[in-house]
Protein backbone atom coordinates (compact mmCIF):
# COMPACT_ATOMS: atom_id res chain seq x y z
CA UNK A 1 0.00 0.00 0.00
CA UNK A 2 1.17 3.52 -0.81
CA UNK A 3 -0.05 6.42 1.28
CA UNK A 4 -1.26 9.36 -0.79
CA UNK A 5 -2.19 12.43 1.30
CA UNK A 6 -2.73 10.15 4.33
CA UNK A 7 -5.04 7.79 2.40
CA UNK A 8 -3.91 4.25 1.58
CA UNK A 9 -3.89 3.31 -2.12
CA UNK A 10 -2.97 -0.20 -3.37
CA UNK A 11 0.12 -0.29 -5.57
CA UNK A 12 -1.78 -2.06 -8.36
CA UNK A 13 -4.44 0.67 -8.42
CA UNK A 14 -1.81 3.42 -8.55
CA UNK A 15 0.03 1.65 -11.37
CA UNK A 16 -3.16 1.12 -13.38
CA UNK A 17 -4.07 4.78 -12.86
CA UNK A 18 -0.72 5.90 -14.23
CA UNK A 19 -1.02 3.56 -17.23
CA UNK A 20 -4.54 4.89 -17.89
CA UNK A 21 -3.32 8.50 -17.74
CA UNK A 22 -0.66 7.79 -20.38
CA UNK A 23 -3.15 5.90 -22.58
CA UNK A 24 -5.73 8.68 -22.39
CA UNK A 25 -3.22 11.34 -23.38
CA UNK A 26 -1.99 9.13 -26.21
CA UNK A 27 -5.60 8.58 -27.34
CA UNK A 28 -6.25 12.34 -27.42
CA UNK A 29 -3.16 12.89 -29.55
CA UNK A 30 -3.95 9.94 -31.81
CA UNK A 31 -7.49 11.26 -32.40
CA UNK A 32 -6.08 14.58 -33.53
CA UNK A 33 -3.45 13.01 -35.81
CA UNK A 34 -5.94 10.61 -37.45
CA UNK A 35 -8.41 13.38 -38.21
CA UNK A 36 -5.68 15.71 -39.49
CA UNK A 37 -4.44 12.96 -41.82
CA UNK A 38 -8.00 12.35 -43.10
CA UNK A 39 -8.47 15.97 -44.21
CA UNK A 40 -4.93 16.36 -45.47
CA UNK A 41 -3.90 18.82 -42.78
CA UNK A 42 -0.57 18.88 -40.97
CA UNK A 43 -0.96 17.71 -37.38
CA UNK A 44 1.52 20.30 -36.17
CA UNK A 45 3.73 20.07 -33.06
CA UNK A 46 2.15 18.39 -30.03
CA UNK A 47 3.08 21.29 -27.74
CA UNK A 48 0.33 23.36 -29.38
CA UNK A 49 -2.40 21.09 -28.02
CA UNK A 50 -1.02 19.98 -24.64
CA UNK A 51 -3.82 21.80 -22.70
CA UNK A 52 -6.50 19.98 -24.73
CA UNK A 53 -4.75 16.63 -24.28
CA UNK A 54 -4.38 17.09 -20.52
CA UNK A 55 -8.01 18.20 -20.09
CA UNK A 56 -9.24 15.20 -22.11
CA UNK A 57 -7.20 12.76 -20.02
CA UNK A 58 -8.11 14.42 -16.70
CA UNK A 59 -11.85 14.47 -17.46
CA UNK A 60 -11.96 10.78 -18.36
CA UNK A 61 -9.77 9.73 -15.45
CA UNK A 62 -11.98 11.63 -13.01
CA UNK A 63 -14.96 9.79 -14.52
CA UNK A 64 -13.13 6.46 -14.09
CA UNK A 65 -12.59 7.18 -10.39
CA UNK A 66 -16.20 8.32 -9.96
CA UNK A 67 -17.74 5.10 -11.35
CA UNK A 68 -15.45 2.80 -9.36
CA UNK A 69 -13.28 1.61 -12.25
CA UNK A 70 -10.34 1.09 -9.86
CA UNK A 71 -12.08 -1.18 -7.37
CA UNK A 72 -10.99 -4.78 -6.77
CA UNK A 73 -13.81 -6.10 -8.99
CA UNK A 74 -12.25 -4.30 -11.98
CA UNK A 75 -9.14 -6.47 -11.65
CA UNK A 76 -11.09 -9.71 -11.29
CA UNK A 77 -13.81 -9.36 -13.94
CA UNK A 78 -13.31 -7.99 -17.46
CA UNK A 79 -17.08 -7.78 -17.91
CA UNK A 80 -17.40 -5.61 -14.79
CA UNK A 81 -14.48 -3.45 -15.91
CA UNK A 82 -15.91 -2.99 -19.42
CA UNK A 83 -19.32 -1.97 -18.05
CA UNK A 84 -17.77 0.63 -15.76
CA UNK A 85 -15.56 1.90 -18.60
CA UNK A 86 -18.59 2.42 -20.83
CA UNK A 87 -20.31 4.50 -18.16
CA UNK A 88 -17.09 6.40 -17.42
CA UNK A 89 -16.59 7.33 -21.08
CA UNK A 90 -20.19 8.57 -21.31
CA UNK A 91 -19.74 10.69 -18.20
CA UNK A 92 -16.41 11.91 -19.56
CA UNK A 93 -18.13 13.18 -22.71
CA UNK A 94 -20.65 15.10 -20.59
CA UNK A 95 -17.89 16.52 -18.41
CA UNK A 96 -15.84 17.55 -21.46
CA UNK A 97 -18.88 19.20 -23.06
CA UNK A 98 -19.28 21.33 -19.94
CA UNK A 99 -15.59 22.26 -19.94
CA UNK A 100 -15.64 23.12 -23.65
CA UNK A 101 -18.71 25.31 -23.10
CA UNK A 102 -17.09 27.20 -20.21
CA UNK A 103 -13.58 27.38 -21.73
CA UNK A 104 -13.85 27.30 -25.55
CA UNK A 105 -10.07 27.52 -26.02
CA UNK A 106 -9.74 23.96 -24.69
CA UNK A 107 -12.14 22.54 -27.25
CA UNK A 108 -11.30 19.62 -29.51
CA UNK A 109 -13.10 19.30 -32.83
CA UNK A 110 -16.05 16.93 -32.53
CA UNK A 111 -14.46 14.57 -35.03
CA UNK A 112 -11.18 14.59 -33.07
CA UNK A 113 -13.11 13.92 -29.88
CA UNK A 114 -14.98 11.00 -31.45
CA UNK A 115 -11.77 9.34 -32.61
CA UNK A 116 -10.09 9.99 -29.26
CA UNK A 117 -13.02 8.46 -27.36
CA UNK A 118 -13.05 5.32 -29.51
CA UNK A 119 -9.28 4.87 -29.23
CA UNK A 120 -9.40 5.51 -25.46
CA UNK A 121 -12.21 3.01 -24.89
CA UNK A 122 -10.50 0.26 -26.88
CA UNK A 123 -7.14 0.95 -25.20
CA UNK A 124 -8.60 0.88 -21.68
CA UNK A 125 -10.41 -2.40 -22.30
CA UNK A 126 -7.32 -4.02 -23.86
CA UNK A 127 -5.13 -2.92 -20.95
CA UNK A 128 -7.54 -4.46 -18.47
CA UNK A 129 -7.75 -7.64 -20.52
CA UNK A 130 -3.95 -7.93 -20.62
CA UNK A 131 -3.01 -6.58 -17.19
CA UNK A 132 -6.13 -6.96 -15.06
CA UNK A 133 -5.40 -10.45 -13.80
CA UNK A 134 -1.71 -9.69 -13.35
CA UNK A 135 -2.36 -6.52 -11.37
CA UNK A 136 -4.90 -8.34 -9.25
CA UNK A 137 -2.64 -11.39 -8.89
CA UNK A 138 0.14 -12.24 -6.48
CA UNK A 139 2.81 -10.21 -8.27
CA UNK A 140 1.69 -6.92 -6.75
CA UNK A 141 0.59 -8.31 -3.39
CA UNK A 142 2.67 -7.92 -0.25
CA UNK A 143 3.84 -11.05 1.52
CA UNK A 144 3.38 -10.93 5.28
CA UNK A 145 4.18 -13.14 8.24
CA UNK A 146 1.64 -13.00 11.06
CA UNK A 147 2.95 -13.21 14.61
CA UNK A 148 0.12 -14.91 16.45
CA UNK A 149 -2.32 -17.76 15.93
CA UNK A 150 -5.41 -16.66 17.84
CA UNK A 151 -8.65 -14.98 16.80
CA UNK A 152 -6.87 -11.87 15.54
CA UNK A 153 -4.58 -13.93 13.33
CA UNK A 154 -7.62 -15.80 12.02
CA UNK A 155 -9.17 -12.42 11.16
CA UNK A 156 -6.17 -11.63 8.94
CA UNK A 157 -6.38 -15.10 7.37
CA UNK A 158 -10.04 -14.55 6.49
CA UNK A 159 -9.27 -11.10 5.06
CA UNK A 160 -6.52 -12.57 2.85
CA UNK A 161 -9.01 -15.09 1.44
CA UNK A 162 -11.38 -12.39 0.18
CA UNK A 163 -11.28 -11.44 -3.53
CA UNK A 164 -9.24 -8.30 -4.09
CA UNK A 165 -7.03 -8.67 -1.01
CA UNK A 166 -3.76 -6.75 -1.38
CA UNK A 167 -1.56 -9.18 0.56
CA UNK A 168 -0.62 -12.83 0.91
CA UNK A 169 0.00 -14.53 4.23
CA UNK A 170 3.36 -16.29 3.94
CA UNK A 171 2.97 -17.94 7.33
CA UNK A 172 1.72 -17.78 10.90
CA UNK A 173 3.93 -18.02 13.97
CA UNK A 174 2.17 -19.29 17.09
CA UNK A 175 3.25 -17.68 20.35
CA UNK A 176 2.20 -18.71 23.88
CA UNK A 177 -1.45 -17.77 23.47
CA UNK A 178 -3.33 -20.91 24.46
CA UNK A 179 -5.38 -22.88 21.95
CA UNK A 180 -4.59 -21.62 18.41
CA UNK A 181 -7.36 -20.56 16.01
CA UNK A 182 -5.02 -21.03 13.04
CA UNK A 183 -4.22 -24.72 12.71
CA UNK A 184 -1.23 -24.42 10.37
CA UNK A 185 0.70 -21.92 12.52
CA UNK A 186 4.33 -22.83 13.23
CA UNK A 187 5.22 -22.74 16.97
CA UNK A 188 7.81 -20.10 17.85
CA UNK A 189 9.87 -22.75 19.65
CA UNK A 190 10.27 -24.61 16.34
CA UNK A 191 11.90 -21.59 14.67
CA UNK A 192 15.58 -21.16 15.62
CA UNK A 193 15.90 -17.70 14.04
CA UNK A 194 12.74 -15.65 13.45
CA UNK A 195 14.42 -13.05 11.25
CA UNK A 196 15.85 -15.78 8.99
CA UNK A 197 12.41 -17.44 8.90
CA UNK A 198 10.82 -14.19 7.74
CA UNK A 199 13.49 -13.62 5.08
CA UNK A 200 13.16 -17.21 3.82
CA UNK A 201 9.41 -16.67 3.47
CA UNK A 202 10.20 -13.64 1.24
CA UNK A 203 8.01 -11.51 3.48
CA UNK A 204 8.18 -7.73 3.35
CA UNK A 205 6.18 -7.17 6.52
CA UNK A 206 5.50 -8.86 9.84
CA UNK A 207 2.16 -8.18 11.54
CA UNK A 208 1.66 -8.44 15.31
CA UNK A 209 -1.65 -10.20 15.92
CA UNK A 210 -1.11 -11.27 19.52
CA UNK A 211 -4.17 -11.72 21.72
CA UNK A 212 -2.35 -10.23 24.70
CA UNK A 213 0.65 -7.97 24.18
CA UNK A 214 1.38 -7.14 27.79
CA UNK A 215 4.74 -8.73 28.67
CA UNK A 216 4.40 -10.89 25.54
CA UNK A 217 6.15 -8.82 22.86
CA UNK A 218 9.28 -10.61 21.55
CA UNK A 219 11.26 -7.36 21.41
CA UNK A 220 14.60 -8.97 20.54
CA UNK A 221 13.02 -10.89 17.64
CA UNK A 222 11.22 -7.82 16.36
CA UNK A 223 14.38 -5.72 16.51
CA UNK A 224 16.29 -8.26 14.44
CA UNK A 225 13.45 -8.52 11.92
CA UNK A 226 13.32 -4.74 11.63
CA UNK A 227 17.05 -4.45 10.98
CA UNK A 228 16.76 -6.88 8.06
CA UNK A 229 14.59 -4.28 6.28
CA UNK A 230 11.24 -5.97 6.96
CA UNK A 231 8.45 -3.65 8.12
CA UNK A 232 6.81 -4.34 11.49
CA UNK A 233 3.14 -3.41 11.99
CA UNK A 234 0.57 -4.01 14.68
CA UNK A 235 -2.79 -5.42 13.68
CA UNK A 236 -4.68 -2.13 14.11
CA UNK A 237 -2.42 -0.25 11.69
CA UNK A 238 -2.39 -3.17 9.27
CA UNK A 239 -6.18 -3.48 9.17
CA UNK A 240 -6.53 0.29 8.81
CA UNK A 241 -4.41 0.31 5.65
CA UNK A 242 -5.99 -2.82 4.16
CA UNK A 243 -9.66 -2.15 4.87
CA UNK A 244 -9.93 1.65 4.99
CA UNK A 245 -11.46 1.55 8.47
CA UNK A 246 -10.48 1.44 12.14
CA UNK A 247 -11.12 -2.08 13.43
CA UNK A 248 -12.91 -1.73 16.78
CA UNK A 249 -12.09 -5.30 17.80
CA UNK A 250 -8.34 -4.68 17.83
CA UNK A 251 -7.92 -0.96 18.49
CA UNK A 252 -7.17 0.45 21.93
CA UNK A 253 -7.04 4.01 23.30
CA UNK A 254 -3.22 4.16 23.29
CA UNK A 255 -3.11 3.32 19.57
CA UNK A 256 -5.55 6.13 18.78
CA UNK A 257 -3.56 8.55 20.94
CA UNK A 258 -0.06 7.78 19.66
CA UNK A 259 -0.71 6.91 16.01
CA UNK A 260 -0.45 9.67 13.45
CA UNK A 261 -3.71 11.29 12.47
CA UNK A 262 -6.34 13.58 13.97
CA UNK A 263 -3.89 16.37 13.05
CA UNK A 264 -4.62 19.78 14.51
CA UNK A 265 -2.88 21.67 11.67
CA UNK A 266 -5.99 21.77 9.52
CA UNK A 267 -6.67 25.49 9.48
CA UNK A 268 -6.03 26.00 5.76
CA UNK A 269 -7.85 22.75 4.90
CA UNK A 270 -10.80 23.80 7.05
CA UNK A 271 -10.98 27.21 5.38
CA UNK A 272 -10.86 25.62 1.93
CA UNK A 273 -13.49 23.05 2.95
CA UNK A 274 -15.85 25.76 4.24
CA UNK A 275 -15.34 27.90 1.14
CA UNK A 276 -16.15 24.91 -1.06
CA UNK A 277 -19.26 24.15 1.02
CA UNK A 278 -20.57 27.69 0.63
CA UNK A 279 -19.99 27.94 -3.12
CA UNK A 280 -21.14 24.40 -3.92
CA UNK A 281 -24.26 24.61 -1.72
CA UNK A 282 -25.35 27.88 -3.35
CA UNK A 283 -24.86 26.45 -6.84
CA UNK A 284 -26.58 23.17 -5.93
CA UNK A 285 -29.55 24.91 -4.31
CA UNK A 286 -30.10 26.96 -7.46
CA UNK A 287 -29.61 24.09 -9.94
CA UNK A 288 -31.74 21.55 -8.05
CA UNK A 289 -34.61 23.87 -7.17
CA UNK A 290 -36.75 22.66 -10.14
CA UNK A 291 -36.11 19.00 -9.16
CA UNK A 292 -37.07 19.69 -5.53
CA UNK A 293 -40.25 21.51 -6.58
CA UNK A 294 -41.33 18.74 -8.99
CA UNK A 295 -40.63 16.10 -6.34
CA UNK A 296 -42.59 18.11 -3.79
CA UNK A 297 -45.60 18.18 -6.11
CA UNK A 298 -45.34 14.39 -6.65
CA UNK A 299 -45.17 13.77 -2.89
CA UNK A 300 -48.21 15.96 -2.27
CA UNK A 301 -50.22 14.18 -4.99
CA UNK A 302 -49.42 10.73 -3.62
CA UNK A 303 -50.04 11.31 0.07
CA UNK A 304 -51.42 13.91 2.39
CA UNK A 305 -49.22 15.77 4.79
CA UNK A 306 -46.27 18.15 4.63
CA UNK A 307 -43.85 17.82 1.72
CA UNK A 308 -40.81 18.59 3.87
CA UNK A 309 -40.09 17.43 7.37
CA UNK A 310 -37.63 18.51 10.01
CA UNK A 311 -35.67 16.09 12.11
CA UNK A 312 -33.32 16.69 15.04
CA UNK A 313 -29.78 15.42 14.52
CA UNK A 314 -26.51 15.47 16.48
CA UNK A 315 -23.73 17.51 14.88
CA UNK A 316 -20.25 18.83 15.59
CA UNK A 317 -19.21 18.55 19.26
CA UNK A 318 -22.52 16.75 19.95
CA UNK A 319 -24.53 19.93 19.35
CA UNK A 320 -28.06 19.40 18.08
CA UNK A 321 -29.44 20.92 14.87
CA UNK A 322 -32.40 20.38 12.54
CA UNK A 323 -32.15 18.96 9.04
CA UNK A 324 -34.80 19.38 6.33
CA UNK A 325 -35.56 16.51 3.96
CA UNK A 326 -38.19 15.70 1.39
CA UNK A 327 -40.72 13.36 3.01
CA UNK A 328 -40.32 9.80 1.72
CA UNK A 329 -42.45 7.98 4.33
CA UNK A 330 -46.07 8.09 5.39
CA UNK A 331 -46.97 10.92 7.73
CA UNK A 332 -47.60 8.41 10.55
CA UNK A 333 -44.25 6.63 10.06
CA UNK A 334 -43.20 7.26 13.67
CA UNK A 335 -45.81 7.21 16.38
CA UNK A 336 -45.40 10.03 18.92
CA UNK A 337 -42.01 10.91 17.43
CA UNK A 338 -40.44 7.63 18.59
CA UNK A 339 -37.29 6.97 16.52
CA UNK A 340 -37.37 3.67 14.59
CA UNK A 341 -34.55 2.09 12.56
CA UNK A 342 -35.23 1.96 8.82
CA UNK A 343 -35.66 -1.58 7.52
CA UNK A 344 -35.12 -3.40 4.23
CA UNK A 345 -38.21 -2.84 2.05
CA UNK A 346 -39.60 -0.63 4.81
CA UNK A 347 -43.42 -0.59 4.44
CA UNK A 348 -43.55 3.00 5.72
CA UNK A 349 -41.83 4.27 2.56
CA UNK A 350 -44.17 5.63 -0.13
CA UNK A 351 -43.86 4.82 -3.83
CA UNK A 352 -42.39 8.25 -4.61
CA UNK A 353 -40.27 7.94 -1.48
CA UNK A 354 -38.72 4.69 -2.68
CA UNK A 355 -37.66 6.34 -5.94
CA UNK A 356 -36.21 9.51 -4.41
CA UNK A 357 -34.34 7.47 -1.79
CA UNK A 358 -32.72 5.37 -4.50
CA UNK A 359 -31.29 8.44 -6.24
CA UNK A 360 -30.84 10.48 -3.02
CA UNK A 361 -33.19 13.29 -4.09
CA UNK A 362 -34.69 13.35 -0.59
CA UNK A 363 -31.28 14.53 0.69
CA UNK A 364 -31.15 17.67 -1.48
CA UNK A 365 -32.80 20.07 1.03
CA UNK A 366 -29.97 19.25 3.46
CA UNK A 367 -27.84 21.54 1.31
CA UNK A 368 -29.41 24.39 3.30
CA UNK A 369 -27.77 23.03 6.47
CA UNK A 370 -24.46 22.98 4.59
CA UNK A 371 -24.86 26.61 3.62
CA UNK A 372 -25.61 27.54 7.24
CA UNK A 373 -22.48 25.72 8.42
CA UNK A 374 -24.24 23.05 10.48
CA UNK A 375 -23.15 20.36 8.05
CA UNK A 376 -20.55 19.83 5.34
CA UNK A 377 -20.86 18.03 2.03
CA UNK A 378 -18.46 15.37 3.33
CA UNK A 379 -18.47 13.96 6.84
CA UNK A 380 -20.06 11.30 9.07
CA UNK A 381 -23.81 10.92 8.70
CA UNK A 382 -25.58 12.94 11.44
CA UNK A 383 -27.61 10.63 13.65
CA UNK A 384 -30.73 11.18 15.71
CA UNK A 385 -30.29 11.97 19.44
CA UNK A 386 -32.21 8.86 20.53
CA UNK A 387 -29.91 6.61 18.52
CA UNK A 388 -26.77 8.49 19.60
CA UNK A 389 -27.62 7.97 23.27
CA UNK A 390 -28.10 4.26 22.64
CA UNK A 391 -25.02 3.82 20.47
CA UNK A 392 -22.66 5.71 22.80
CA UNK A 393 -23.51 3.19 25.50
CA UNK A 394 -22.97 0.16 23.26
CA UNK A 395 -20.11 1.16 20.94
CA UNK A 396 -16.64 2.30 22.06
CA UNK A 397 -15.36 5.59 20.62
CA UNK A 398 -18.78 6.49 19.17
CA UNK A 399 -18.59 10.00 20.65
CA UNK A 400 -15.34 10.63 18.71
CA UNK A 401 -17.22 10.71 15.40
CA UNK A 402 -18.79 13.98 16.55
CA UNK A 403 -15.39 15.70 16.58
CA UNK A 404 -15.78 16.39 12.85
CA UNK A 405 -18.68 18.16 11.13
CA UNK A 406 -21.36 15.78 9.82
CA UNK A 407 -21.91 15.49 6.09
CA UNK A 408 -24.43 14.64 3.39
CA UNK A 409 -22.05 12.03 2.02
CA UNK A 410 -19.04 10.42 3.67
CA UNK A 411 -16.50 7.61 3.75
CA UNK A 412 -18.95 5.31 5.57
CA UNK A 413 -21.83 6.14 3.23
CA UNK A 414 -19.91 5.11 0.10
CA UNK A 415 -18.38 1.99 1.64
CA UNK A 416 -21.24 0.49 3.64
CA UNK A 417 -25.00 0.19 3.04
CA UNK A 418 -27.51 2.25 4.98
CA UNK A 419 -27.26 1.38 8.69
CA UNK A 420 -30.37 -0.15 10.25
CA UNK A 421 -29.08 -1.75 13.45
CA UNK A 422 -26.46 -1.42 16.16
CA UNK A 423 -24.19 -3.82 14.25
CA UNK A 424 -24.51 -1.71 11.09
CA UNK A 425 -23.73 1.39 13.16
CA UNK A 426 -20.60 -0.35 14.45
CA UNK A 427 -19.30 -1.00 10.95
CA UNK A 428 -20.07 2.55 9.82
CA UNK A 429 -18.35 3.92 12.93
CA UNK A 430 -15.15 2.13 11.84
CA UNK A 431 -15.24 4.03 8.54
CA UNK A 432 -16.13 7.31 10.26
CA UNK A 433 -13.13 6.99 12.59
CA UNK A 434 -10.88 6.34 9.59
CA UNK A 435 -12.18 9.53 7.96
CA UNK A 436 -11.72 11.59 11.13
CA UNK A 437 -8.19 10.22 11.59
CA UNK A 438 -7.02 10.56 7.97
CA UNK A 439 -8.97 13.59 6.79
CA UNK A 440 -7.50 15.55 3.88
CA UNK A 441 -8.93 17.51 0.93
CA UNK A 442 -7.79 14.59 -1.26
CA UNK A 443 -9.99 12.17 0.70
CA UNK A 444 -12.92 14.62 0.50
CA UNK A 445 -12.51 14.82 -3.29
CA UNK A 446 -12.34 11.03 -3.56
CA UNK A 447 -15.54 10.67 -1.51
CA UNK A 448 -17.39 13.27 -3.59
CA UNK A 449 -16.42 11.49 -6.81
CA UNK A 450 -17.28 8.04 -5.44
CA UNK A 451 -20.68 9.30 -4.33
CA UNK A 452 -21.62 9.28 -8.02
CA UNK A 453 -20.94 5.53 -8.07
CA UNK A 454 -23.36 5.06 -5.15
CA UNK A 455 -26.03 7.11 -6.93
CA UNK A 456 -25.61 5.19 -10.20
CA UNK A 457 -25.48 1.79 -8.51
CA UNK A 458 -27.54 2.19 -5.31
CA UNK A 459 -26.80 -0.30 -2.57
CA UNK A 460 -28.86 -0.62 0.55
CA UNK A 461 -30.83 2.64 0.24
CA UNK A 462 -33.66 2.59 2.78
Amino acid sequence: MIRVFKHYVPQAVLLLGLVDAVLLMAAAEAGWVVRAHQIGMSAGPIVERIPQIVVFAAALQIALVAVGAYTAASFLSLRFAAARLAVAVSLGVIFLSLIFFLVPTLTFWRSNLLYAMVIATVSLVVVRALLGRALGGETFKRRIVVLGAGARAAQIRDLAAKPGANFIVAGFVAMSEGAPAVSDAVPRAAIPNLSAHVVDARATEIVLALEERRNALPLKDLLRVKTTGVAVSDISSFLESETGRIDLNSVNPSWLIFSDGFASGRMLSSIAKRAFDIVASLVLLILTLPIVLLTAVAIRIESRGPVFYRQRRVGLYSQGFDIVKLRSMRQDAEVAGQAVWAAEQDPRVTRIGRIIRKVRIDELPQTWAVLKGEMSFVGPRPERPQFVEQLEQQLPYYAERHMVKPGITGWAQINYPYGASVEDARHKLEYDLYYAKNYSPFLDLLILLQTLRVVLWPSGAR
